[in-house]
């Protein structure tokens, strides 16, 4: 049967050849030359497909592909089908190329390696981009020049315009030359320039006070100091000026701020000084401050705090406000002198970035609500006491350094102190509160892995 079915196929296949052959030799004279052509790419077509399903199964696979498709290939366009496919191919032949280089002795090594480089180039570029947005954000926050320049001569006139109205109003105050103080002073302020610090040195005699830290004190407060009175036997009350603010035998700060508010809110024409300046000034209601409100734009306006101080023996105190009761009669020790002056000389011998990483710490806690109460000065101890461990301050190390104070300062936090830099005994967190401590060191803590998100604000 087999046999025969093979002959029956061989005639109908010699059949179907002679009427090929047949309309091919009688097209051109019917169908003309074109049409010749139309029947005869049709023809050879059709004798494909019958040859291809004529022939076994795999018989396709053993024989070489014929001529005439060489030849087709040469005036058809490939397909961007088929070059889709082939590039597929040619992925999956690289992959199982990489596959068996894996197996191979050496492949796993030169895996690891090749991994490794791929993970220091990431890293490399994650530092990058810290290092470019750290400083697309010191750009944007950094003060334009003349807005520094116009806060300055107004905080300025105004220290003038108070030290003439003491000296004609009060001749008897010995108070020595008022001068402006402070962030914006040093140039370390961001954001705007909206505060600054006006310092009121108070003059008192040496001999009829003493200055008692409160490490002596059964309070035990290393920073905060009381001022007291001596020699009351041989010079009384009333022989010092500043005998009107005695608290006991102590000289309280609160009673002094007090009766300066008084002074400062009754007696000066602030209404008249801002005309003749050119803006607009207004004394703060509360009594626990001495604080002007200066607008000299519409829509920029300046905090200008009067901060009375008294130096001793190269102890400065301020006259700042203490929000516990058993502390209202003590004075807070200042060192914003020696840290700004410790800080600018570190940079200037090495061309550092200490005063950068201040500034761009001190503009990402004045726009986190939670970071706010992070005050400059704790800012610059936290500096200064890593200028200890690390020697390199350029600026190509900015992210690193920005990074590492921030690790710093949860470390500091944790612990719930943060020791003073030119005085270890001091806790400069000690004004805070647990509350607050608390949430600090959680915003920080959240922000040490992508330090970027708190420069989004």
């Amino acid at each position: 049967m087999f046999k025969m079915a093979s002959i029956v196929q061989g005639k109908g296949n010699q059949s179907l050849g002679n009427v090929i052959n047949f309309l091919l030799a009688n097209a051109r004279l019917v169908l003309g030359v074109g049409g010749a052509a139309i029947l005869a790419i049709a023809t050879l077509a059709v004798k494909r497909m019958f040859d291809k399903a004529s022939d076994p199964p795999d018989s396709s696979l053993d024989k070489p592909d014929p001529k005439p498709i060489k030849e087709e290939a040469g005036w058809i366009e490939p397909s961007p089908k088929l070059l889709h496919k082939e590039m597929q191919r040619e992925l999956t032949k690289s992959l199982q190329r990489m596959t068996i280089a894996k197996t191979k002795p050496g492949g796993r090594k030169a895996l690891t390696v090749c991994r490794n480089i791929e993970n220091e180039s990431r890293n490399t570029k994650l530092c990058i981009t810290l290092q470019e947005k750290l400083l697309a954000y010191y750009t944007y926050k950094s003060i334009p020049v003349s807005e520094l320049s116009q806060a300055k001569q107004c905080a300025l006139d105004i220290c003038t315009e108070l030290q003439e109205f003491i000296s004609k109003k009060h001749p008897e105050m010995p108070v020595g030359e008022l001068k402006l103080s402070g962030s914006l002073y040093s140039d370390l302020q961001m954001g705007s320039a909206d505060h600054v610090t006006l310092v009121m040195p108070l003059v008192i005699e040496e001999n009829l006070w003493a200055l008692v830290s409160g490490e002596e004190t059964i309070l035990n407060a290393p920073d905060l100091w009381i001022v007291r009175r001596n020699n009351t036997d041989y010079f009384p009350r009333g022989s010092s000026y500043w005998d009107r603010f005695l608290v006991g035998t102590y000289l309280s700060p609160k009673v002094l701020v007090e009766t300066f508010h008084k002074t400062v809110v009754g007696s000066i024409n602030w209404p008249a000084i801002g005309s003749m300046l050119d803006c607009v000034v207004r004394p703060k209601v509360s009594s626990e401050t001495l604080e002007l409100e200066a607008q000299y734009d519409i829509e920029k306006s300046l905090r200008i705090n009067v901060l009375p101080m008294i130096k001793m023996d190269q102890v400065e105190l301020t006259a700042t406000p203490q929000t516990q009761g058993h502390f209202t009669n003590m004075w807070q020790q200042r060192f914003w002198v020696a840290e700004i002056a410790e800080l600018g000389w570190l940079d200037s011998e090495d061309s550092g970035c200490r005063q950068r990483c201040v500034k761009l710490l001190r503009a990402v806690c004045r726009s986190h609500a939670s970071l706010s109460r992070l005050s400059s000065s704790q800012l610059i101890n936290a500096v200064l006491h890593l200028s200890h461990t690390e020697s390199d301050w350029t600026e190509a190390f900015l992210a690193d350094r920005f990074v590492q104070l921030l690790r710093e300062l949860i470390g500091y936090l944790e612990q719930g102190c943060l020791p003073g830099y030119f005085s270890s005994r001091v806790n400069l967190f000690s004004n805070l509160s647990e509350e607050e401590i608390e949430e600090m060191g959680y915003t920080l803590y959240c922000a040490v892995s992508d330090p970027s998100i708190l420069l989004d604000h």
